[in-house]
């Protein structure tokens, strides 16, 4: 007789992304303007040293500055890391160089892509220059990529006002991140168990609490839970939060409850939406049970039981 396989634990991709908004002070808004101009503009420290991209502070004396310069659009590679498989909205959609550039007149590198047909063809001290977008509009991508440069170098820092036509003052920056989640082991078994409209958590051996969701292991004791517990399927509200706020995507109509949900038998409360309730008669030690919707792998909401309200000593330990 052989012992059954182990569930597969699940795995799904899953993004992260919103829009991130900001305004621009003086600096920052001369260097995007200037790039949708084709100029690039740094910042002269109180030392005297040139920074590419320009900050606004100092990052020696923490001192405000604002002293901006013109630098050439012509550099040197300070250091390269090869590309070989271009993610989207990177700079380029075949294998590239990122690279740290620094720019003619300046004393600092920045950060960029450089067109290279293969590693081979680039080297820490070859020449580039800034191959402009076709189209600018103020934005780091302005400059679409730097490029090989066998011609002469650029002149040092001169001095440049910072004033532009129609500047540039505010950027929205497009923040994503993609990757694969897996939940593992202790919450495949939570999650698989959910679909058979079963709440199930994960003994600790050692403290004897019962996690739901399950960890894998015990945060307090640190050892592994591997004893499978069903708990429920009511619970006991311990505390919760009217929301009045309607969220993007979620078709719930305003105010409603969240709150945390003690199931029978569980260590510890869960999140859970009450429904069934006006939302201000939903209090604390309330009794409450799962709504299932047809097909859902987890409960819709939680509704009254109809039972007396728990003992607050019943559930004090669990807030």
């Amino acid at each position: 007789m052989t012992a059954a396989s182990p569930p597969e634990v699940l795995r799904a991709p899953l993004v992260v992304e919103f829009p991130f908004t900001r305004s621009l002070g003086p600096v920052q808004s001369a260097f995007l303007t200037g790039l949708r101009e084709g100029v690039v503009l740094g910042v002269r420290t109180s030392a005297g040293k040139v920074m590419v991209p320009p900050v606004e502070y100092d990052p020696v004396t923490a001192e405000e500055i604002r002293e901006l310069v013109e630098v050439a659009a012509t550099g040197t590679v300070t250091t390269w890391a090869w590309n070989d498989r271009p993610r989207r909205d990177q700079p380029l959609d075949t294998p590239f160089a990122w690279v740290l550039v620094k720019l003619d007149g300046a004393d600092t590198a920045l950060l960029h892509a450089l067109d290279a047909p293969a590693p081979e063809a680039v080297r820490t001290g070859m020449r580039v220059r800034v191959r402009w977008a076709a189209e600018r509009t103020g934005a780091i991508t302005d400059i679409a990529c730097f490029e090989p440069y066998e011609g002469p170098a650029g002149g040092g820092a001169a001095p440049h006002d910072g004033e532009f036509a129609d500047a540039v003052t505010g950027i929205v920056a497009q923040a994503r991140l993609d990757y694969v989640y897996s939940p593992g082991r202790a919450q495949t078994a939570y999650i698989n168990a959910l679909s058979e409209q079963k709440t199930v958590g994960e003994r600790c051996p050692s403290c004897h609490k019962v996690y739901v969701p399950p960890r894998g292991a015990c945060p307090t004791c640190g050892v592994a839970t591997t004893d499978h517990v069903e708990v429920g399927p009511a619970g006991t509200v311990t505390t919760y939060c009217i929301v009045n706020i309607k969220a993007r995507n979620l078709d719930i109509e305003v105010p409603y409850v969240y709150a945390h949900i003690a199931l029978d038998g569980a260590g510890l409360a869960l999140h859970g939406r009450i429904g069934g309730i006006p939302y201000d008669q939903v209090r604390m030690g309330l009794r409450v049970e799962p709504v299932w919707t047809d097909g859902g792998r987890y409960p819709d909401h939680y509704r009254p039981t109809g039972e007396p309200d728990a003992d607050y000593d019943a559930y004090k330990e669990l807030i």
